[in-house]
């Protein structure tokens, strides 16, 4: 599903900083991984590589079989709009869209009719416990129920890969915990494959696989045995 091969990034500020260095990763379909390291070991850089949002320096990157070297950004712009779900920590949500709305919109931008978009934003919003809450608009809601929203928009497709950067870091332990759950429970139902970037070492070891990065290189790579 997912596959790295001698992978590089490099940025060039004052001097040419190497933020990931030589990565080779596997990640099989319906896997639920979790992403962990210190702060500046090139997390999040890895999570923007496999979600198409950035491009590597060099090495190939892999999804679905598919090699995403030298695609145009119109062709990585349908992989991520047709294959990628994003949950972030801080919601992105539109503050001036309805619950239903901010659901919706990537549906309408794919071209959806109107009533077919809300029909399937109605049935992820009940699927995440929020049927009570379509017509409300983000500032009306908690910040776990406003996660509950990122995460029901990022399943509006009903992509292959769900790629979730500290999801439960701007929530209190009680709400992350639901939020937590909730992601497991949509990835063993939906059958998706989630790499979840964390610091919560809670959340890493909820996981079936933790991946450590350290220094932009891979420092471990431990598995569990799957959750029943």
């Amino acid at each position: 599903m997912i596959r790295l091969i001698d992978v590089v990034k490099e940025f060039d500020c004052k001097r040419k900083v190497r933020a990931l260095d030589g990565i080779n990763l596997s990640i099989d379909r319906g896997e639920m991984v979790a992403l962990v390291g210190p702060s500046g070991s090139g997390k999040s850089t890895l999570l923007n590589l496999i979600g198409t949002l950035d491009r590597p320096t060099s090495g190939e990157i892999w999804l679905d079989g598919q090699n995403l070297s030298g695609l145009t950004d119109d062709e990585l712009t349908r992989i991520r709009r047709d294959k990628i779900g994003f949950i972030f920590q801080f919601f992105n949500l539109l503050p001036s869209l309805t619950c239903v709305e901010n659901v919706a919109l990537p549906l309408h931008l794919r071209g959806w009719k109107k009533a077919q978009a809300r029909a399937r934003a109605e049935e992820l919003l009940e699927l995440v416990g929020l049927k009570h809450r379509l017509e409300h608009l983000p500032d009306e809601l908690s910040g776990g129920e406003r996660q509950r929203v990122a995460i029901a928009r990022a399943l509006s497709v009903y992509p292959p890969i769900l790629l979730a950067d500290e999801p439960t870091g701007n929530l209190d332990s009680k709400t992350g915990a639901e939020i937590l759950d909730l992601i497991r429970d949509l990835h063993e139902r939906l059958g998706a494959t989630v790499l979840m970037v964390t610091h919560d070492a809670g959340v890493a070891a909820s996981c079936e696989r933790t991946i450590t990065l350290r220094d932009g290189r891979l420092a471990g790579d431990e598995v569990r045995a799957a959750r029943r």
